[in-house]
C-alpha cells in the first residue's frame, strides 16, 4: 500500500512541483523570535501588516492549533538569460523575472488546492493552503523540510534550483514522517550582499527592508527618498541582483511552468512607453500579472525614475515633461526628479518660470527639493 507521503510527493510531481518536502510543525523555532527583532527595528518599512500579523507568523500552529504537519512544495521558475544583462540596456525598464509571466499567486494556488484536495480525500484528515499571502513564514518551513535553505540574502537557496523557487504550503492534520532538514551551504560567499546597489544587508541574514529596491517598487506608496533613485537604475519592478549572483544558481533546472514563462512585451519594455499608459492601458496590460497589485501611479513612479537614468535626451525629457502636471503629487513629484537628471538647464528654467506663476506650496517645494540634489 502507498504511503501518504509517498503519494503526496508523487501527485505533487505529476502536478508540475519539482520540490516536494514534509515537516512537522510542532517543534518551537527561532523564526518566530526573528521576526519580531525584524520588526522592532522597522526593517520592514511601511508593511504593517507585519505588524499586525506577528503573532500568528510566530508559529505555524499560531495559524492553525491543530496543524500536525507542513507539506512544502517548490515551482522553479529559473530565466533563460541572465537577468543582471537586462540592467545594462538603460531605455528599457526591468521587470523582475518573477513577474514576467502570470502571476505566481494564482498558477501555485490552483495546484495546490488540487493537491490539497487529492490528499485530503486519501487520507481523511483536514487541509489548509497557503501561497505567500497568509501569516505563515514559509522560507524557514521550506529549510526545516529540506526543500532549502535561507541564504545570506535571507531568500531561500536549493542545490537544485538555486534562488529560483516559488514555494506553497499545505498545513495538515497528518501525522506525516518529516524530511531531514536542509543546513547552509553558503560558506564563506558574500555575493549577494556584495551586488547590493543599495546597500540593504545590515550584515549576513539580516536586510532592511526600507533599502530594498524590491520593497521600494512595489511596498512603498510614497515618494522614493533620492538617495535610492540613481541606484535604482532601470529597475520597474523588484530587483534580482541578489538572486542572480548567486553561484548555486549555475546548478538550477530549467523551469517548465508555461504560465510562468516571461510574456514578450515584459521583457525590456520601452519606458517612453510605459511612461504612457493610463489607468485603464495599465491594467489592461498587466492583467493577471502581479504589477497589476501596486496600480498606475505607483508603476508611473517607478519608470519616471528609470527615464531619469535613462540618459535619453529627446523622447525620455518629452515624457517626462508630460507628467510635471500630473493630479498625484508622487508622479508630479518624481517628474521633476527626472527631468532634473536629463536636463539640468532646461530644468532651472523651468523650476523658474514655475515658481514665479506657482501658487500651491506642494508643488513649489516638488521644484526646491530636487534643486537641493
Amino acid at each position: 500500500m502507498t504511503s501518504l507521503e509517498t503519494f503526496i510527493r508523487e501527485k505533487a510531481k505529476s502536478l508540475g512541483f519539482e520540490a516536494c518536502q514534509i515537516t512537522g510543525v510542532g517543534e518551537r523555532w527561532e523564526a518566530g523570535d526573528q521576526l519580531e527583532r525584524f520588526v522592532s527595528n522597522d526593517y520592514h518599512g511601511n508593511m504593517t501588516w507585519m505588524e499586525t500579523t506577528l503573532e500568528r507568523r510566530r508559529h505555524p500552529t499560531r495559524m492553525w492549533a491543530d496543524a500536525k504537519s507542513a507539506i512544502v512544495v517548490g515551482l522553479n521558475y529559473k530565466p533563460d538569460s541572465d537577468p543582471l544583462k537586462d540592467l545594462d540596456t538603460k531605455t528599457k525598464g526591468n521587470i523582475s523575472v518573477y513577474a514576467r509571466g502570470d502571476d505566481y499567486h494564482d498558477v501555485i494556488k490552483k495546484k495546490l488546492k488540487s493537491l490539497a484536495r487529492e490528499f485530503a480525500d486519501i487520507s481523511n484528515n483536514e487541509v489548509k493552503v497557503f501561497v505567500d499571502t497568509a501569516p505563515l513564514m514559509e522560507k524557514p518551513l521550506a529549510q526545516r523540510a529540506g526543500v532549502g535553505w535561507q541564504g545570506k540574502h535571507t531568500n531561500l537557496v536549493s542545490k537544485q534550483y538555486g534562488s529560483w523557487l516559488f514555494l506553497g504550503t499545505i498545513l495538515t492534520t497528518a501525522d506525516l514522517t518529516p524530511d531531514e532538514s536542509e543546513t547552509d551551504h553558503c560558506g564563506s560567499c558574500t555575493a549577494c550582499l556584495d551586488i547590493c546597489p543599495t546597500e540593504a544587508f545590515i550584515e549576513p541574514y539580516k536586510i532592511d527592508a526600507r533599502r530594498c529596491i524590491s520593497y521600494l517598487t512595489i511596498e512603498h506608496k510614497g515618494l522614493i527618498p533620492e538617495e535610492f533613485r540613481k541606484p535604482m537604475g532601470n529597475r520597474i519592478y523588484g530587483c534580482d541582483d541578489c538572486l542572480a549572483v548567486c553561484p548555486w544558481n549555475k546548478f538550477a533546472k530549467d523551469a517548465h511552468e508555461v504560465k510562468l514563462t516571461a510574456r514578450q512585451e515584459n521583457e525590456l519594455p520601452d519606458l517612453v512607453e510605459l511612461s504612457q499608459l493610463s489607468d485603464t492601458e495599465f491594467r489592461s496590460r498587466f492583467s493577471k500579472s502581479p504589477i497589476k497589485r501596486i496600480g498606475v501611479n505607483r508603476f508611473l513612479r517607478n519608470v519616471l525614475i528609470a527615464l531619469g537614468n535613462s540618459e535619453q535626451q529627446v523622447a525620455g525629457i518629452t515624457s517626462v515633461i508630460s507628467k510635471l502636471d500630473e493630479e498625484d503629487h508622487v508622479v508630479r513629484g518624481t517628474a521633476v526628479w527626472a527631468l532634473s537628471r536629463l536636463d539640468p538647464h532646461l530644468f532651472l528654467k523651468e523650476r523658474e518660470r514655475r515658481l514665479k506663476k506657482e501658487k500651491n506650496k506642494e508643488v513649489q517645494l516638488e521644484w526646491t527639493r530636487s534643486d537641493r540634489q
